[in-house]
């Protein structure tokens, strides 16, 4: 078992990631979680767990890799813009 906390700034958001290799029953473990907590395209608390077989990481060139290309991913959906959409307007409720 190997640990690694790799740091990440993605679009103006800090973003720490852990990674820990053969966690549980041969899966690797990948921590995301952003520096305030604030909302991520994977998460709506800014933290996100997620257990993954090591060749998807592996395949990915790595955790951080991996990390950068599922926010991207996620970034494209319509609830992601939708919030970016709602954050930037002021509320009155």
């Amino acid at each position: 078992m190997k640990k690694t906390l790799i740091k990440i700034e993605w679009r103006g958001i800090s973003i720490d990631i852990r990674h820990i290799t053969k966690r549980f029953a041969g899966y690797d473990h990948i921590e995301v979680e952003s520096a305030e907590r604030v909302p991520l395209p994977i998460t709506e608390t800014g933290y996100r767990s997620l257990f993954i077989d090591p060749e998807s990481v592996a395949h990915a060139d790595g955790a951080k890799e991996f990390v950068l290309s599922w926010l991207d991913c996620e970034a494209t959906s319509a609830a992601w813009k939708r919030y970016l959409t709602e954050d930037r307007q002021l509320s009155l409720f």
